[in-house]
Formats: structure tokens, C-alpha cells, sequence
């Protein structure tokens, strides 16, 4: 009999976590494992992206409650005040108050949940895997029925909004913790040492075959252009770091070199972007080409490929960018160095402008230096299916 296997997370945004959930699916043997997604919005460039046997759930009445999940209570209960809803507004306030003398934003959630009923399927392994996330994590402790919970970290939680209290509270209740890095298990435990036991390494889930296998489905630039091609790729926002390449790019461009900057995905910081973009004067060299679920087109005909993350947990864009043997050069974020040799397979700097031109700089003047990273990058494996027995020994040890 197949296993029941639950994944929540937000949505199916074009983003690493989504990636790796695709992918971590496409790995997963359909006759063994029933797989159902829930999510807490129907939105995304994923969603068609999720396969025809996977289940797809949503939590019913998040419209009703997102507002008081994400905006200030303040701002929540004075637009339930101007809409008359004085008790729903003199609630709101004092379910928000307990919790924060109580430092235990379980009674908040519990609030929110209040008329949402347990789920009557019961899972065999349920997931929150788009974490840390308190509302998800709080979702799968309480509201699903599962014989075995885990709890997935893809951040750096030393680097986002992280509750130390809700987390050293709720985590306690899933079966396992998985942490996308070796860096970034390290900061989980000391952060929560009591939880070292069940907290355990697993690297997003890459496949090479595939990714190697789109590259050619589409035809990628199409501008003509002749000098050298940089590209990033990730959703716009400050901590993907694009600020500091298009400063590096207007640094690039003084010095004479004839370059050109791509730059794949979108979010909430294109139009600061753009405004940075106008300011630097680099309109025609810094091209914007939005999101697409396919970036690898671009990815087999850059000349070099810059991650530019202030932080990340393990970077699935930098694993992509690896199964192609262009020069690659990555801020020094949590799991960098995991991801890349330094000098061997890449060029790891600190989020600092000068260093990064200079090591584009580099790049550019050193072709023994650019043979040397695409030489290491064509003799290195890279695979990760082998991550995958962590999961199965969970869900196949459930009789």
C-alpha cells in the first residue's frame, strides 16, 4: 500500500524552495508514495509545473484570515473597527497581547484556527516544508494527522524573522528537523540545542539529467549580442543581493570591459531596481528578463554566472548553475563553501562590491584561470539523489 506523504507550503512561487519541492517529487517512485501538496494560496509560475498524480490542497478560509495572519493587528483591527466589527476588532487586540506576555504565538494561531476542524485524512509523513514558517509549522503540529511530522529549514535563520521561543516550542513537536546546509544546521543547533538529536543535513534535491535536458527546450538569449555575458538568477529582493551587481556592473563598464548583465526573476524589489539601474546608467547593459521556470537556456550560454545573495540556506540556484561548466562567482553566504571550492570550482567573495568586480575582473583577464573553474566544474558531480534516502528512511520504516 502506497504512503500517505503530506507537503505544505505557501504557494508555488518561482523560487528555490518550490524548485527543490519539484524536484524532491519528480525523485520520489509514484507506485511507493501518494503525495499531496497543500497549500495556503493558489498562486504561482509553479503551479503547472506540480505532476498530474500529485494531489494539490488548500487550506479553506485563508482569504478569510490572511490579513490578520500578515499585517500588523493594529492596522487589522482598526479596519475592522471602521467596518463596525467592534468585538471581532477588541478580540484580535487581546489574543495579540496575550501572546506576546506570554512570548507564545500559539495562542495567536490558535485564534486564527479556532473554527478550522482537524483533518480527517491521516498522513503518514506530513511536511512543513516551506520553513521556517511559524503559521505552516504550527499548521502541520496541530491541524493534520500524521504518524511522523518534519520540519524542513531552508534559511539562515540567523538572517530572517525567526521566533526562537515559538520555534523551541513547536519543534519539539515533529519526529525530524532537516536543514538544507551544513552551515545552516549548525546555527539551528545552537540556537536550539535540545533539538541536536533530531536534526539532521539534507541538500535540496538537483537533477543534472534534467536540468541539462532543459537547457535545450528553449532558445535562450536572443539579443545578438557579442561580448561577455553575465547572468543571476533569483527572485528580486534585497536578500538575493542584485543591488551590488548592478553597482559591479557600472564599475565593470567604466574600466572599458564589454559586458552585459542578465538578470532572471522577479519580486517585490524591481521597481528600487530599476530606479538603481537608471542611476547607474547601465539602461542598455542591465537587462531585466523577469521570471521564467526555465532558466536554464541561460544558464548553458552565459559566459560567467554571479550568485549575489546576502544570505541564503543552500542556494538550489548555485547548484543548478554548477551543472554547466561556466566560471561561477558567489558571495560568501551560509553553505557557500559547501556548494563551492574556492579558486577550484568558483570564486567565493564577501557581499562587497570592489571584491566582487575584482574577481569578475579576474575572470575576464585570466583565461588559464577561467580554463582551470570550467575544467573542475566538467570533472565534478554533481548529485544529490542520494539525500533522498534520509526521507525514505522515515516513511518506509512506518509499517
Amino acid at each position: 500500500m502506497k504512503k500517505k506523504i503530506l507537503f505544505m507550503v505557501i504557494n508555488m512561487n518561482i523560487g528555490g524552495t518550490e524548485k527543490a519541492l519539484l524536484n524532491m517529487i519528480a525523485a520520489m517512485p509514484k507506485e511507493k508514495y501518494d503525495i499531496t501538496i497543500l497549500m495556503l494560496e493558489e498562486y504561482g509560475g509553479f503551479l503547472n509545473a506540480i505532476p498530474e498524480d500529485v494531489h494539490i490542497e488548500y487550506v479553506k478560509g485563508y482569504n478569510g484570515f490572511k490579513d490578520i495572519l500578515n499585517k500588523p493587528p493594529r492596522e487589522v483591527a482598526l479596519h475592522f473597527l471602521r467596518q463596525g466589527k467592534v468585538i471581532k476588532a477588541f478580540n484580535l487586540i487581546n489574543i495579540h497581547l496575550l501572546s506576546k506576555v506570554l512570548n507564545d504565538r500559539r495562542a495567536f494561531f490558535k485564534y486564527i484556527l479556532k473554527n478550522h476542524p482537524i483533518a480527517d485524512i491521516e498522513y503518514d509523513v506530513a511536511v512543513a516544508y516551506a520553513g521556517p514558517m511559524d503559521f505552516i509549522s504550527f499548521f502541520i503540529a496541530e491541524k493534520i494527522k500524521a504518524r511522523r511530522k518534519v520540519q524542513w529549514i531552508h534559511f539562515d535563520i540567523t538572517r530572517v524573522g525567526f521566533n526562537r521561543s515559538f520555534a523551541s516550542k513547536i519543534y519539539g513537536e515533529f519526529d525530524k528537523l532537516f536543514v538544507v546546509s551544513d552551515g545552516g544546521k549548525e546555527k539551528v543547533t545552537n540556537i536550539l540545542p535540545h533539538l541536536k538529536g533530531k536534526t539532521e543535513r539534507f541538500l535540496n534535491i538537483i537533477s543534472p539529467e534534467l536540468i541539462t535536458e532543459m537547457a535545450d527546450k528553449n532558445p535562450g538569449f536572443d539579443d545578438k549580442f557579442c561580448g561577455t555575458r553575465i547572468l543571476t538568477v533569483g527572485r528580486l529582493s534585497i536578500e538575493k543581493g542584485q543591488d551590488l551587481t548592478i553597482a559591479v556592473l557600472a564599475k565593470l563598464k567604466e574600466a572599458g570591459y564589454n559586458v552585459k548583465w542578465y538578470c532572471i526573476g522577479d519580486g517585490g524589489a524591481r521597481e528600487e531596481y530599476e530606479k538603481l539601474i537608471k542611476k547607474h546608467n547601465v539602461e542598455n547593459d542591465y537587462i531585466l528578463l523577469g521570471a521564467t521556470p526555465n532558466p536554464y537556456p541561460y544558464m548553458k550560454q552565459c559566459d560567467m554566472y554571479v550568485q549575489s545573495s546576502r544570505h541564503e540556506g543552500y542556494c538550489i540556484t548555485l547548484a543548478e548553475a554548477k551543472c554547466f561548466d561556466n566560471p561561477i562567482v558567489s558571495t560568501n553566504f551560509t553553505g557557500a563553501s559547501e556548494q563551492i571550492a574556492n579558486g577550484q570550482t568558483g570564486l567565493i567573495v564577501n557581499f562587497d562590491e570592489l571584491q566582487m568586480f575584482n574577481a569578475i575582473k579576474n575572470l575576464l583577464d585570466d583565461k588559464s584561470l577561467k580554463y582551470k573553474l570550467r575544467s573542475n566544474l566538467r570533472n565534478e558531480i554533481v548529485n544529490t539523489a542520494n539525500e533522498m534516502d534520509k526521507f525514505y528512511n522515515i516513511a518506509d520504516s512506518l509499517s
